[in-house]
């Protein structure tokens, strides 16, 4: 390229995920280093899952296996994939007994298991597959809880954790570019994987999301089975006032992670509420909800069921489903005051 060619390049030293997390490891209060390593696997797995994810189309993973998951839904091939690649690569880090994946219906123990091994893991490992086969991002997220002193090397107590015990969370983007986003409880940190060098690279540090924001995410073709409650706050963001700055605009993917993630960086307020077929809600607590519900709070938004903090909820179940309800302050706080008045 010529000296020409090169003018308007901003050359800027960049720092790796991989050597991000193992400088802030010296700090994390759980860590002589295992979570630092624990989380190093993580983002290797997510490597191999973007490249399944770009190349699904013609290596044949966009179709269905023969199997039905614990939530009574069809398994996809892709699903199975990413889940397999999750379960090998942390079960042979040897810093963790135990494993929860949303494809799984038990508790899995890890292959390298041992009873002195600080953390247990819970992960989506492809949010958003029903996307497979189209260009809409899909993802991943994990939650690290420390194992309760004296558990057993089996079974589902130690994931019975409120999220305010959480280690560390996040979550990967695998869309136009392949993003990964955690926290270790020290603020949000975003990377973005650069192909050119296999390796993610520092993008934004202490991610804050907006107080305010100007959109809202949400499956609209339920509208009729949801409370009154959310029929009248979707009713205010619509409605026309310049004071209150509405109306917002409506942004749904249909994939949580996709949703999330936008509304993290931009602001604005994602609904997953209750309906006449989920009185529960749809969203899984322990591996989807409580994980983001972190990221939100560490970034300075809010994440609710209807009324309560999703990290003051105490699960009862590895599968356990929940309403949710997250964003900037502004929006989940008059969320909250349109369902104490409806």
């Amino acid at each position: 390229m010529s000296e020409s060619g090169q003018q308007g390049v901003n050359h800027v030293p960049t720092e790796t995920l991989h050597r991000f997390i193992h400088n802030r490891g010296r700090a994390y209060s759980h860590s002589s280093g295992e979570l630092s390593e624990l989380l190093s696997s993580i983002v290797v797995a997510v490597k191999i899952i973007s490249s399944l994810v770009a190349t699904a189309g013609f290596k044949g993973l966009t179709g269905y296996t023969d199997t039905v998951n614990v939530q009574g839904e069809s398994v996809r091939k892709l699903d199975q994939e990413a889940d397999r690649i999750l379960t090998e690569f942390l079960g042979a880090s040897g810093h963790f007994g135990l494993m929860v994946s949303e494809e799984q219906d038990t508790v899995i123990e890890a292959g390298r298991h041992s009873d002195s091994a600080k953390y247990v893991v819970a992960f989506d490992p492809l949010d958003g597959s029903s996307n497979i086969g189209t260009s809409i991002p899909v993802g991943t997220i994990f939650s690290i809880f420390a194992r309760k002193q004296g558990s057993a090397t089996s079974g589902e107590a130690d994931f019975m954790q409120p999220g305010r015990q959480l280690v560390a969370a996040g979550y990967s983007v695998y869309g136009a570019k392949t993003s990964f986003v955690y926290s270790a409880g020290q603020g949000v940190h975003g990377f973005t994987l650069d192909p050119a060098i296999g390796e993610f690279v520092l993008t934004e540090e202490q991610i804050q999301t907006p107080r305010r924001g100007s959109v809202y995410s949400a499956n609209e073709g339920r509208v009729n089975q949801w409370t009154p409650a959310v029929r009248n706050f979707l009713n205010e963001l619509r409605s026309t006032g310049d004071e209150s700055g509405t109306p917002y605009s409506t942004r749904y993917v249909g994939s949580l992670v996709a949703d999330f993630d936008r509304n993290l960086r931009n602001g604005g307020v994602f609904l997953h509420p209750s309906d006449h077929k989920r009185k529960n809600g749809k969203l899984r607590l322990l591996y989807e909800c409580i994980p983001l519900a972190f990221i939100a709070e560490q970034a300075g938004g809010m994440a609710i069921d209807d009324l309560a903090p999703i990290l003051d909820k105490q699960p009862t179940s590895i599968h356990e489903r929940t309403v949710f309800i997250t964003g900037g302050r502004h929006e989940v706080e008059w969320y909250l005051k349109v369902h104490a008045n409806s």
